[in-house]
């Protein structure tokens, strides 16, 4: 690649006439204007989300509100909406029945209404942002939280957050079927609705929007971030509004940490770690399980409720959606073998229920097993080393951010729930150790999530490292072709085909740029071109299409999406006053993309270097 401060004309090296210039070449010039970063557009999409934001939060108290008429229904006999625990004293072993009833609706739904009701929402909606241009069917946005409630109020063991997330995702993805948007937009107010979901349940507007970026998104720019903050901060201020100003798991205010107890914390982080990739290992493993049974799909929820009824009539609190066990963990209110057993027994159920493929959330029995963990570990760290200064509750709650870091690997997401569900600003340095612990545990030994890996067995590729866009940071400047070699309009084809065996240097291009007599660029033509022209005919009468160009101060980016759109292979490449300066290449940006793949590498290893999606 060489370089100087103009462009080689041939016609001035073979003293060959020019021909008169035929029309204004720059009038028909299309050329790509990036987006600024806030226009009138990302203002449209961002009141579209702010309007998801109030609806998904009304959808969320709705839901919220069905789950508890259910349970109060089926376990007490009674009209109520209040949410209430599940409880096995009005009907005794007859309850085992009410969770096997309520799978089986489920599983009729699921077979009759839409197969895509199954699971616990995110990898769903994770799928169809990635292969289907995050388009939901809209039969999904009311059968999704219909199934869950009869789920969860029958007494299935999950949260309501997953199905209102995934509720929330599928109302945005509808908005964006009915209103003119593009597919990047779409997938916009789709993570705008889910991350309203979250906020709406939990008040965490914050976690909400790192779970949009960590688990949704798969990007960090503004005109994502914008519309989706916007949704989350709105259905947080109204939830406010709808039921106060409260948090979610109430717990007694906890002490700051002490150096060595916060080291004590990341063995907890690390510990609690390993027990997520055994939990997804489980909840895989049932699934196959489920699987080779010889009975069709629709019945395979109610034999997990036979389990879940079971588990239940012992141990009544693994029923249900669980929030209020959370706190009563975290605020220390169990004995140490009840914590245990309530954690275990949990983590049993949800595995068997969950791999059943019935219709509920994943963060609830994750914050549940994850408490009890970390209390039970709190609880014996502190009498085998008093002097380190730990606090069983304070391993309680790093353990419950910590297991769901480990299981989906949404770092900042848990950490960042966690303070803002239980106002415990303390806990801010114990939770980044113990989260980022349980993270890299995680990641050392599962190369999949609960999250992703029901997509990745269906061959689904998941982006997994979020980096700013190299061809959005590298100019056209830096990587153009200088000189460019230029034919005048004049030519004949026969004579521009002369040259081209006669000249060395013009042997390895395969198009050039045609000028008329003032220098201004007429179009582009190729070697094919000339094969099937006549030969004398000008250079000026056989280009075939109008010129596309980027300028030098263009970015990259630019220039792919230009050379994408247009199914070509080059572009002039123009100065800021129009004159052509050089021209750039698909070889030219491979090139680019080659010297950031060796800055990636060791000196002297020869792998292939990692690839970044």
């Amino acid at each position: 690649m060489s370089h100087s401060d103009g462009p080689e004309h041939i016609a001035g090296i073979q003293g060959m006439p020019v021909a008169p210039s035929l029309e204004p070449a720059l009038a028909g010039l299309h050329m790509r204007q990036q987006l600024p970063p806030v226009d009138r557009r990302l203002l449209w999409i961002s009141a579209l989300a702010l309007g998801l934001g109030i609806i998904v939060t009304l959808v969320a108290q709705a839901l919220l509100a069905l789950i508890g008429g259910i349970t109060n229904l089926c376990f007490y006999g009674r009209f109520s909406l209040a949410l209430s625990a599940p409880s096995t004293v009005l009907l005794g072993p007859a309850t085992i029945a009410i969770p096997v009833i309520g799978a089986l609706i489920v599983g009729v739904i699921a077979r009759y209404g839409s197969p895509g009701i199954r699971g616990h929402g995110i990898p769903e909606a994770m799928e169809q942002i990635l292969t289907n241009e995050s388009r939901i069917p809209a039969r999904i946005t009311l059968l999704k939280p219909l199934s869950a409630a009869i789920s969860i109020g029958t007494g299935g063991p999950f949260g309501a957050e997953g199905p209102i997330i995934a509720t929330g995702g599928a109302l945005g993805s509808l908005v964006g079927q009915w209103v003119h948007v593009t597919a990047q937009e779409r997938k916009t107010l789709l993570t705008a609705g889910a991350a309203a979901g979250m906020a709406a349940v939990f008040g965490s507007p914050l976690a909400a929007v790192l779970l949009a970026i960590e688990l949704l998104l798969f990007e960090f720019s503004i005109r994502s971030l914008l519309p989706v903050t916007i949704a989350s901060g709105t259905a947080a201020v109204f939830r406010l509004a709808l039921v106060g100003h409260r948090p979610m798991f109430a717990m007694p205010p906890l002490p700051w940490p002490t150096p060595d107890a916060v080291m004590a914390y990341v063995l907890v982080g690390a510990l609690t770690g390993l027990g997520a990739v055994v939990l997804t290992a489980g909840i895989y493993v049932t699934e196959d399980l489920f699987a080779r049974l010889p009975l069709d799909w629709m019945w395979w929820p109610a034999l997990g409720g036979i389990a879940v009824g079971v588990i239940g009539y012992f141990s009544p609190r693994t029923l249900g959606v669980g929030y209020g066990n959370i706190s009563d963990i975290l605020s220390a209110r169990f004995v140490l073998s009840a914590t245990l057993v309530l954690a275990l027994l949990k983590a049993l159920s949800w595995t068997i229920a969950l791999g059943s493929g019935t219709s509920g959330g994943t963060l609830a029995p994750l914050l549940m097993i994850g408490a009890g963990t970390g209390s039970v570990l709190g609880t014996l760290a502190s009498h085998v080393w008093p002097k380190l200064g730990i606090d069983p509750q304070m391993a309680a709650l790093v353990a419950t951010g910590a297991l769901f870091a480990g299981a989906s690997r949404a770092l900042f997401m848990s950490i960042v729930f966690m303070i803002e569900t239980t106002w415990q600003i303390s806990g801010l340095l114990p939770l980044l150790a113990g989260c980022t612990a349980a993270w890299l545990v995680s990641g050392l030994l599962m190369p999949d999530t609960i999250m992703t890996k029901k997509i990745t067995r269906r061959g689904v590729r998941v982006p997994t490292d979020y980096q700013a866009d190299f061809l959005s940071q590298s100019s056209v400047k830096e990587w153009a072709s200088y000189p460019v070699v230029t034919l005048p309009s004049g030519m004949s084809v026969a004579e521009a085909q002369h040259w081209l065996t006669a000249e060395e240097t013009a042997r390895v291009h395969q198009g050039f740029p045609v000028l008329d007599g003032n220098g201004r660029l007429r179009g582009i033509i190729t070697r094919k071109d000339l094969a099937i022209a006549d030969p004398k005919a000008p250079l000026g009468t056989v280009i075939r299409r109008e010129p596309q160009v980027v300028y030098e101060e263009d970015t990259l980016r630019v220039a792919m999406e230009i050379l994408a759109r247009e199914h070509i292979g080059r572009l002039p490449v123009l100065s800021s006053t129009g004159e052509v300066r050089g021209i750039i290449t698909r070889s030219d940006i491979i090139g680019a993309y080659d010297r950031l793949f060796r800055e990636t590498r060791l000196e002297g290893d020869r792998r292939p270097a990692p690839q970044n999606t």
